[in-house]
């Protein structure tokens, strides 16, 4: 199957770069191109992406508006991919915040953006490492997370806070079941039960969440998509 992209970028020459990485892949397809939020929902309802590659600041609305409406909007949105630069950390914690799959910085590599998009359609996230080590030093500089998080994390089983822990330390399935002697499919049942307890959305939020409890040492490991 063919995946459905819609970008939404201020920049026409960063656009449309995105738009020839996108369309060498085989099994990618860019529907449109927006030049800010103002018609993101509008345009996801009429063309059905599968994902959105979001720029954070734009004119008119910008990325974290655009996001947070998708995911009011719709019950099913689409995955939304936000592409940043350095400086931005905030905006990508509020990002992720409001729904977002993963970032990327602007200036990767195509084969990273190709990566990303598929990994959005599959259902995961991706990170890319520069900026998430960046990110995760500002969530583990934090003194404490907040009473509705420390009350959700209690309610995890050993396993599940042994597998939060891969999760926080950026290994795949594989890798926490290999490291865990589990099966692949009992982690991945896990890591949905995490979801529900901690009210997320995606492998991101739980992570940031693990951070900020200081769950594993994210430091240690290359941070990686599943």
């Amino acid at each position: 199957m063919m995946i459905k992209v819609l970008l939404v970028d201020d920049d026409s020459i960063v656009r449309q770069g995105l738009m020839s990485i996108l369309e060498a892949a085989e099994d990618i397809h860019v529907v449109s191109q927006l030049s800010d939020g103002t018609k993101v929902v509008e345009a996801t309802r009429a063309l059905q992406p599968d994902v959105v590659l979001m720029d954070i600041r734009m004119p008119h609305m910008d990325g974290l508006a655009a996001t947070s409406a998708l995911s009011s909007a719709m019950s099913e949105p689409p995955k939304v991919v936000v592409l940043t630069t350095f400086g931005q950390d905030e905006y990508v914690r509020l990002a992720l915040q409001a729904g977002a799959a993963g970032f990327l910085l602007k200036d990767c590599e195509p084969e990273e953006l190709i990566q990303a998009v598929r990994v959005a359609y599959a259902g995961d996230a991706m990170l890319s490492p520069a900026i998430t080590r960046h990110l995760i030093a500002t969530y583990t500089a934090l003194p404490q997370i907040t009473d509705a998080q420390q009350r959700a994390l209690r309610t995890l089983s050993q396993r599940e806070s042994e597998v939060l822990k891969g999760i926080a330390q950026g290994l795949s399935n594989a890798a926490i079941a290999s490291s865990l002697n589990m099966s692949e499919p009992t982690v991945k049942t896990h890591v949905s039960h995490i979801f529900v307890k901690l009210d997320v959305t995606n492998r991101v939020q739980a992570a940031l969440i693990a951070y900020t409890a200081r769950l594993g040492n994210p430091s240690d490991s290359e941070p990686t998509q599943e």
